[in-house]
């Protein structure tokens, strides 16, 4: 049986669509499970028994891990995160759980510029140091984040950054849900760290371009000192400290480490990843 946990999450809730596609059975945990079920249709209520769990309680763990063999991992960003995922991790190794797949994030290393990435670090190597089977996904910046800047581009018509020129990667959640499924069915996949891309890097004015074609009028974008960009998202945007701290480190990240896509997607899935072209186009009414 694989464990889900952050069902409910994009990246979750893809990886359970893809385990329902193959006809795999899965577990799915949720704080609220009545909830979680109700979000269920067709084939994924047969596929898909889900349990009440909260990752502050181990015991709650220990009881939604019970029968389970394989574990997949992503628990939100937050400040708490470190603490909720290594008990996920040492519930899991109690239980002798053969494969964890966790969702981790590019730079993660314990002197990353990015707390977020310094807090995934912790977390794999407390994976690391259970023995636990495990693989480890490190994907870039998901395609559906790009729907947070709806309202600015549909009001304004305009989107603020302080990336400058800097390259960015893209990548669909869908394909990062499809890349753990995959992994988690074919043990032979397991094991490694995966860094996940979409097919190219997009600048900020590069993506501005390519949102004014998709929506068929001009979309500009505002290039911000990280200071002024803190303020934007703290204030326009009522973001919590930490999270606006997030978003301006990735971008700085982004510039002082210059991204280039790879071709995981591709080789592990045998199919070229989504483009940012077609999500943008799938989604083109969020930004009207």
């Amino acid at each position: 049986m694989i464990v889900v946990m952050g069902a409910t999450g994009t990246t979750g809730s893809a990886v359970l669509h893809r385990l329902v596609a193959l006809g795999v059975p899965s577990r799915a945990l949720s704080r609220d499970p009545d909830a979680l079920r109700n979000r269920l249709h067709g084939p994924a209520r047969a596929l898909v028994e889900v349990r009440g769990a909260d990752a502050t309680d181990p015991d709650s763990l220990r009881k939604a891990f019970d029968g389970a063999s394989q574990l997949f991992l992503a628990m939100a960003n937050s400040p708490a995160q470190v603490a909720h995922e290594t008990c996920a991790i040492s519930v899991a190794a109690a239980a002798g759980f053969r494969h964890v797949v966790k969702l981790s994030a590019p730079e993660a290393a314990s002197d990353s510029p990015v707390a977020v990435s310094r807090g995934h670090h912790i977390i794999e190597r407390a994976l690391r140091d259970t023995g636990l089977p495990h693989t480890v996904l490190r994907p870039y910046a998901f395609m559906q984040k790009l729907l947070t800047l709806a309202p600015s581009i549909a009001a304004e018509g305009v989107f603020p950054g302080s990336m400058g020129n800097a390259p960015c990667n893209y990548v669909d959640c869908r394909d990062i849900g499809d890349v753990a499924a995959e992994i988690l069915t074919r043990p032979d996949l397991g094991g490694h760290t995966y860094t996940l891309t979409g097919d190219r890097t997009y600048t900020n004015p590069e993506l501005a371009d390519l949102l004014s074609r998709t929506l068929g009028r001009p979309i500009r974008y505002i290039d911000l000192p990280t200071e002024a960009m803190h303020t934007t998202l703290t204030t326009a945007a009522g973001l919590p400290v930490w999270l606006a701290d997030h978003i301006v480190e990735i971008q700085q990240l982004a510039i002082t480490h210059p991204e280039s896509p790879t071709r995981t997607v591709e080789t592990l899935l045998n199919r070229r990843p989504r483009t940012l072209e077609s999500f943008l186009t799938e989604n083109a009414h969020h930004f009207q």
